[in-house]
């Protein structure tokens, strides 16, 4: 089993493979590295925000379902992210349809007023990337907050947790993992 990371034409570039490295570090599963094939649809000019639910749909019926694709799906974009009810969202999964989406947009020092860092962008993306893969394995939010399944409603949460998890949600995962692979 495999991680598909696409990454959106408008996204970033430079931070690609520390980013899939660290994936596969933090979970201990191999990932693939794409250019996103699938227009985005659901931006919505007047918030200057992309809809995160749309995206998912966009990319469940566009590509997953297109190609039959199996393993899990993240999607990197640059736009930021809401959805119906929420200003804001750092990334989305839906684990009906084996896809998530992160956003970097809220992730850089400089969109709260700070200087930029390299290493703190690619920590919280590393982070975000890796909680919304975990929710298309079957995890939950987490109630610790150092633990990569705490969902984080501020960029103070983010930073706090940790780039590992707790002990439950680690053999959550494991068991899950385990069990894709054919190993229960």
């Amino acid at each position: 089993m495999h991680i598909q990371i696409l990454w959106d034409r408008l996204a970033d570039s430079g931070i690609q493979i520390p980013f899939q490295r660290m994936i596969e570090s933090i979970l201990d599963l191999p990932a693939d590295l794409y250019e996103n094939p699938v227009f985005l649809n659901g931006f919505d000019f007047k918030r200057n925000q992309l809809d995160a639910v749309q995206t998912l749909n966009r990319l469940h019926n566009a590509y997953v379902r297109r190609y039959s694709v199996t393993e899990p799906v993240l999607l990197v974009v640059s736009q930021d992210l809401f959805m119906r009810g929420v200003d804001f969202v750092f990334g989305l999964a839906r684990p009906s349809a084996g896809v998530s989406v992160v956003s970097t947009a809220r992730l850089y020092n400089s969109f709260y007023g700070r200087q930029d860092s390299f290493d703190d962008l690619i920590d919280r993306l590393s982070k975000e990337g890796a909680h919304e893969l975990c929710h298309l394995f079957g995890l939950g939010h987490c109630n610790v907050p150092e633990c990569i399944m705490y969902k984080p409603e501020t960029l103070y949460d983010l930073d706090g947790k940790k780039k590992t998890f707790c002990d439950g949600c680690r053999a959550v995962l494991d068991e899950e993992i385990s069990y894709r692979l054919g190993y229960r």
